[in-house]
C-alpha cells in the first residue's frame, strides 16, 4: 500500500537535490563550460546511477538481461531526447539564474509532461476532456501557463531596471530574450525523462520478480534512461572540446590568453559564466587552478543531480493510489527550492521589490498548478 506521506517527504528530498546540483557548479574556477559540465555529466549519468543500482537491485545483470529489447530502446532513446532539455537546462541557468530559469523550465515540464502521453494515445478527449481527473488536470496546466506567464513578466521587468554592471553582479551572463528561448526548449526536451521512467515499467516488474525491494525497482529504469542522457550530452561536449582545444583543462592547463572574457560568451563552448577572464597563457601549468577542488564541487554537483531521481523512484513507490502525482509533486519540490537559492545567491538583488513579489506570485501559480494536477491525477488512480 506504500505510505504516501514518506512518499511526499521522499519527493521534496528529491527536489531539494535537483534544485541544489549547479550550486557546486558555480564554485569551479577555470574549467572550460564542457569540462565541467561532462566531468559532473559523468557522475549524474553514469557513475551514480550504476553505483547505486548495482548495491540495491537483486541481480541487476539478470534484470537488464531479461528486459525486453523494445522496452530497453525506449528508455534509452526517452534519455537521448530529454539529453538536449539536460543540455540547454545548462544554459537557461546561464542566462536566467536559477529561479527564474527553474521557474520557467519545469513549468513547461509539467504542461508537456500531461499533455504529450494522451495526445499520442489519441486518448485526449476521453481521460482530459471526459473526466473529473482530466478537467483537474487541464485547470491545473491553464494555471501553470498563468504562472509562466507571471514568472516571465518579473524577468523581463527585471531585465528593464537593472544595469548591465547590476545584471551581471546577480547572474554573469543575464540574458532574458536568450535565455527564454533556451528555457521553452528544455522545458519541452526535458519532459521526456518522465516518458523514459514510464517505459521502464516492465523494468520494475522484473526487479521485483527477482527479490528487489518496492523502494529500488526503479534503479534499473535510471541507469537506461540516464545512459540516454549521456549519449546526447556526451557527444556534444567531446565535440566542443575538440573545437575549442580544451582537453587539456582535465590535467590543469588552462586556455589561450586571447580567450573572450566569460561575461561575453554566447553559447555553451565558451567560459564557464562564473569564470573570471581572460584565462592564463595557453597550454602552460598555473598553480592558481583549483584542479582537485573542480573535480570535487562537480562530483558533488553531479551526484546531487542523481539523488533527485534516486528519492523520485523512492517517493513513487509510497505513494500508492496517488502514484499519478509523483511527477507534480517533484516538479512543485525543485520550484520552490530553486527560487530559494535563486535569493539566498542574490539574484535578484537590485530588482524592485514588486519584481521580487511578482517572482513569487508565478512561483506560487506554479505550486498550485501542480498540486492540482496532481490532486486530478489521483482520482484517476
Amino acid at each position: 500500500m506504500g505510505n504516501p506521506l514518506l512518499g511526499v517527504l521522499f519527493h521534496w528530498l528529491g527536489g531539494l537535490s535537483s534544485a541544489s546540483f549547479y550550486v557546486p557548479y558555480r564554485g569551479i574556477r577555470r574549467w572550460s563550460w564542457e569540462i565541467f559540465w561532462l566531468t559532473g555529466g559523468l557522475f549524474s549519468w553514469l557513475v551514480a546511477p550504476w553505483f547505486f543500482a548495482a548495491i540495491q537491485t537483486h541481480d541487476l545483470g539478470g534484470v537488464l538481461a531479461a528486459t525486453p529489447g523494445r522496452t530497453a530502446l525506449l528508455c534509452v532513446l526517452f534519455g537521448m531526447l530529454w539529453g538536449f532539455g539536460g543540455l540547454t537546462y545548462g544554459l537557461t541557468m546561464r542566462y536566467l539564474g536559477l529561479s527564474l530559469g527553474m521557474a520557467v523550465v519545469l513549468g513547461l515540464c509539467t504542461v508537456f509532461g500531461t499533455l504529450i502521453p494522451p495526445l499520442f494515445a489519441g486518448e485526449f478527449g476521453a481521460k482530459l476532456l471526459g473526466t473529473p481527473s482530466g478537467r483537474f488536470n487541464l485547470l491545473g496546466l491553464a494555471i501553470t501557463v498563468a504562472g509562466i506567464v507571471v514568472v516571465a513578466l518579473a524577468g523581463a521587468a527585471k531585465d528593464r531596471s537593472l544595469s548591465p554592471a547590476q545584471k551581471g553582479a546577480a547572474v554573469a551572463e543575464f540574458d532574458f530574450g536568450k535565455g527564454l528561448i533556451v528555457a521553452i526548449f528544455s522545458g519541452v526536451m526535458s519532459s521526456c525523462y518522465a516518458y523514459g521512467l514510464a517505459a521502464g515499467e516492465p523494468i520494475r516488474q522484473l526487479g521485483a520478480q527477482a527479490g528487489t525491494g518496492p523502494l529500488w525497482v526503479g534503479l534499473p529504469v535510471i541507469c537506461l534512461v540516464t545512459l540516454g542522457g549521456l549519449l546526447t550530452n556526451g557527444i556534444w561536449c567531446l565535440f566542443l572540446v575538440v573545437r575549442n582545444g580544451s582537453a587539456g583543462q582535465w590535467l590543469g592547463r588552462t586556455a589561450a590568453v586571447d580567450e573572450a572574457p566569460a561575461a561575453a560568451s554566447t553559447g555553451p563552448s565558451q567560459a564557464a559564466p562564473m569564470e573570471p577572464a581572460p584565462f592564463a597563457a595557453h597550454g602552460s601549468r598555473n598553480a592558481s587552478v583549483p584542479l582537485a577542488r573542480n573535480y570535487l564541487l562537480a562530483a558533488l554537483g553531479g551526484t546531487l543531480w542523481y539523488f533527485q531521481f534516486f528519492f523520485y523512484t523512492m517517493g513513487e513507490s509510497q505513494m500508492g493510489r496517488f502514484g499519478f502525482s509523483s511527477w507534480t509533486l517533484h516538479m512543485a519540490s525543485i520550484i520552490i527550492f530553486g527560487t530559494i537559492w535563486g535569493f539566498a545567491l542574490r539574484e535578484w538583488r537590485g530588482a524592485a521589490s514588486s519584481t521580487r513579489l511578482l517572482v513569487w506570485a508565478g512561483v506560487g501559480l506554479l505550486v498550485l498548478a501542480t498540486i492540482v494536477i496532481g490532486y486530478g491525477n489521483s482520482l484517476a488512480a
